[in-house]
């Protein structure tokens, strides 16, 4: 798909076409293992996203009434066309990112075939709903918005873009997609599939830029009917702000500042695996990431010694290293800003239990590399255990009682999700219904059907991705009544 040996040339997808920004501007995408250049992308504007919404507008009425299942077959090729180049999209997915290949090759790319086939079958099944009455009958179409606006985050790149842009083209609306401009790889390999699949030109579209350009741009077309988003809270706070006023759809999965709850009666060893991994994660840089531990006072100990000895052994280094556990910082900026809450960490009182420091492993010194980091001893209300820091930086927190452990769990601004590891059943059904966030796993993390629901609360955004929640998001219900 690509010769990883050469700078990439990443383009525009627009009309089916791949084609520069219209001036001709570029940026420049770095692979965060070494800090070398990766390839440049296309520094767009609002007239590329001006030229993508006249594609898009053009193709709508076609799209909109191809049947159900032709638009399915065109995702299921798509879908069929990721899993046949899955080892290049791993590669391209891990030099762009950061993150370990293995992690791509075992999650990031088969979840982004999942999610065009899933929403490939859901729209076969999506049903209307009908009332019949004495006097009348009310039946309820659900009817593409028309054209959208998919923007996704750097973090999980293609497995995010398609866990957008899915549910949008299955239910018929054109989709104007912005990648991340930091991590902009397989979005632009993701076009060239597309093509190959012979999805009509002006369905999709991906124009790739800065957010306050090409981003801004999109939310503020007049005639882009909704907008899914997923990304920083700050920079939703700005989308809501122009998008309210103009009466947009929106859907907001923003920023998180995780609990991990974890009572005595647990089943030790496969919680600390687990919360290893709920921890650390894609260096942390997943927004479901358990970065606030909170541990039983009778545990705290046993825990702590336990936890800190699987993090110090956790394998830092080259990404496309089969051994390596932990990759790069997706980014120098990224990188600098965890650093600077590891200080921050510091001075706010708490106690260094492992990492802490920059690392520069074998033949990758010049990468943006940090050790998972654990703390102790840092207030409930401090920066570190209030902002997000999407990093590979937790807290350990012991508790006394549930309650004390829902106060401090609920503190946040945030409200994502929660880990909760008991193995007592009424306890678990008691916590989940008292903790105020969109997802909470008992005795498990990311393990997810994509049926369920999938959001936050507060801070953590607006709405909910995922199944028939998607589906709905994306289509405009019209009641029909007839008189009988």
């Amino acid at each position: 798909m690509f010769d990883s040996t050469q700078p990439i040339t990443i383009k525009n997808y627009i009309n089916g076409t791949l084609i520069d920004a219209h001036n001709g501007s570029i940026l420049t995408t770095i692979n965060p293992s070494k800090g070398t250049l990766l390839g440049t992308l296309p520094d767009s504007d609002e007239v590329d996203v001006a030229t993508a919404y006249q594609a898009a507008a053009q193709a709508l009425a076609g799209w909109k009434n191809t049947s159900v299942e032709a638009r399915s077959e065109i995702m299921y090729k798509i879908a069929a066309l990721i899993d046949a180049h899955q080892e290049s999209l791993a590669l391209a997915e891990s030099l762009d990112n950061g993150k370990p290949i293995s992690l791509a090759r075992r999650i990031d790319i088969p979840r982004a075939a999942a999610n065009m086939r899933f929403f490939a079958q859901a729209i076969t099944q999506f049903a209307s709903e009908s009332h019949h009455s004495v006097e009348c009958l009310n039946y309820t179409l659900r009817q593409p918005i028309g054209v959208v606006a998919c923007i996704s985050p750097w973090n999980l790149p293609l497995y995010l873009f398609t866990w957008k842009i899915a549910p949008a083209l299955a239910s018929g609306n054109c989709v104007i997609a912005k990648p991340s401009e930091v991590t902009p790889l397989t979005a632009y390999l993701f076009s060239t599939l597309c093509i190959e699949a012979g999805l009509p030109p002006g369905v999709l579209n991906v124009v790739h830029g800065l957010g306050h350009r090409v981003g801004e741009a999109l939310v503020k077309h007049h005639d882009i009917k909704a907008v899914s988003f997923t990304g920083g809270t700050a920079t939703g706070k700005n989308i809501a702000s122009i998008a309210a006023p103009m009466f947009k759809k929106l859907s907001l999965e923003l920023g998180g500042k995780n609990a991990t709850i974890i009572f005595e009666d647990c089943d030790f060893d496969e919680m600390i695996r687990t919360t290893v991994q709920s921890s650390f994660s894609n260096q942390g840089e997943i927004c479901l990431c358990g970065s606030r531990i909170y541990i039983e006072r009778p545990l705290y100990e046993k825990f702590k010694k336990a936890f800190v000895e699987k993090v110090k052994n956790i394998k830092v280094g080259n990404p496309l290293d089969a051994a390596t556990q932990l990759g790069a910082i997706v980014s120098k900026a990224h990188f600098d800003k965890i650093n600077s809450y590891i200080v921050l960490a510091t001075t706010e009182g708490g106690t260094l239990l492992a990492g802490g420091i920059s690392l520069q492993p074998q033949g990758c010194e010049n990468g943006y590399y940090i050790a998972p980091t654990v703390f102790e001893n840092l207030a409930c209300g401090s920066r570190i255990n209030t902002e997000e820091i999407f990093g590979p930086v937790v807290t350990l927190q012991p508790f006394d009682t549930e309650e004390e452990v829902i106060a401090a769990t609920n503190a946040s601004a945030y409200g994502l999700a929660t880990c909760i590891w008991t193995n007592q059943l009424k306890r678990a059904h008691r916590l989940a219904a008292c903790i105020d966030v969109g997802i909470v796993w008992i005795n498990c993390w990311l393990v997810r059907d994509l049926r369920t629901p999938f959001g936050g609360m507060k801070q953590s955004g607006i709405g909910r991705e995922g199944g028939l929640e998607a589906l709905r998001f994306f289509t405009e219900p019209k009641n029909v009544c007839i008189k009988l």
